[in-house]
């Protein structure tokens, strides 16, 4: 299949309205209602893995998720997102250095006793060996505003929901592909600026590694919300 065409995208800030037509093909009932139980089906069997593989990941696999998460919907189109993908082994430890330092005090009270119970039937602790055992690292910055050629500051708007939204995307992009992953939020994230030399608009969102389960890998006996218990139909 080929790859869609790639253009460079630029601000339009304060450019007047111009749409385009838009007519995809509708598709049959039959067809809507089999592809939306076949993906029903696959996504109830994504989990969030900790214990991963060193096995290598077909890195294309990894930029066409990313691609695929850069589709989301944003606020004014904006498109506030950057996602680094860290493939050097040095740096996964620096990663991990400094994110278990924030964990350890995270752990020894920070979180608060009932954050903690709330973790304790998942299972974590301070360690966090999937940021230098996964064979990559996608990590999301949110971009709070953009500059102008002569140095203007223009702000994004609903910056954290649209990452969200990629986030979930990039997800689900992942897990399509075969791949794992585990969405890694260590509290200060400003060591990720820091240790990738981002730049002052970008604030770390989520580190997520991603690559394929260890043969031993374990997770949660957890059970999801039914769909009566998140849908009300009115």
């Amino acid at each position: 299949m080929p790859t869609p065409t790639e253009q460079h995208w630029t601000p339009v800030h304060g450019e007047p309205y111009q749409p385009v037509p838009y007519r995809p093909a509708r598709m049959a009932t039959a067809e809507t209602l089999a592809r939306a139980a076949e993906l029903r089906a696959r996504m109830d069997e994504r989990r969030t893995v900790r214990s991963f593989s060193p096995d290598p990941v077909p890195e294309q696999a990894v930029r066409d998720a990313v691609a695929c998460a850069a589709t989301a919907p944003s606020g004014a189109h904006q498109q506030p997102w950057t996602f680094v993908l860290v493939k050097d082994a040095e740096v996964r430890r620096r990663i991990r250095a400094a994110a278990e330092e924030e964990e350890r005090l995270s752990y020894d009270g920070r979180l608060g006793e009932e954050w903690l119970a709330a973790l304790r039937p998942i299972g974590t602790d301070a360690v966090k060996t999937h940021l230098t055992d996964a064979p990559v690292l996608l990590v999301v910055f949110q971009q709070r505003y953009w500059l102008a050629d002569d140095g203007t500051k223009h702000k994004h708007y609903y910056v954290d929901e649209s990452v969200g939204i990629a986030v979930g995307m990039l997800l689900s992009a992942l897990h399509q592909s075969g791949l794992a992953a585990l969405v890694h939020t260590p509290s200060p994230m400003r060591f990720l600026s820091q240790v990738l030399d981002r730049p002052a608009n970008e604030k770390a969102f989520a580190v997520i590694p991603v690559g394929y389960p260890a043969d031993d890998c374990e997770v949660p006996d957890l059970v999801r919300k039914s769909l009566g218990q998140v849908l009300v139909e009115i």
